[in-house]
């Protein structure tokens, strides 16, 4: 995890107290919303677009707006809790920040795995001096096609 919560949250994974801990030491409210939207994203897993979470949210407090989640979600972002992936052609999606990792994004099914951000190494020292570029590997998201997509066109299917 990256940000002001690496050093406060524990390694083994946040709690929904250490989160709410976090925001106030960094003058930030805990409303209600702020902690379902905690919960959701720790109950999830996952990478869930701001949508999914308001979704999820809203079965249990109807009266939380999108706008409010979205905010919610930057600031989560920035005291390092949440990650933010642009994984393909749809929505944003969010997660729990975990060890840095980027992702590949299959077209056809829509899966999200995180892999090691030192398997795009090679294409981050590229791009840096090639192109005087720092990628940031948590942000990374390829797209192409999972196993189980291409088993199935191999198949016809």
């Amino acid at each position: 995890m990256t940000g002001p919560g690496s050093e406060v949250l524990p390694a083994d994974g946040p709690t929904v107290e250490n989160v709410l801990a976090l925001l106030r030491e960094h003058g930030g409210r805990t409303t209600s919303a702020k902690r379902l939207l905690v919960e959701v994203l720790m109950a999830s897993g996952g990478h869930r677009s701001a949508e999914q979470l308001a979704g999820q949210v809203h079965s249990r407090a109807p009266d939380v707006h999108l706008t409010t989640i979205y905010r919610n979600l930057d600031e989560l972002e920035r005291l390092g809790v949440v990650a933010r992936t642009y994984a393909g052609h749809g929505p944003a999606t969010y997660h729990l920040s975990t060890a840095p990792h980027g992702h590949l994004v299959c077209d056809a099914c829509g899966l999200i795995a995180e892999v090691p951000a030192a398997v795009f190494g090679g294409l981050v020292g590229a791009v840096r001096e090639q192109y005087g570029f720092t990628v940031s590997p948590e942000h990374l998201a390829l797209a192409g096609r999972c196993v189980s997509c291409i088993r199935e066109e191999a198949e016809g299917g």
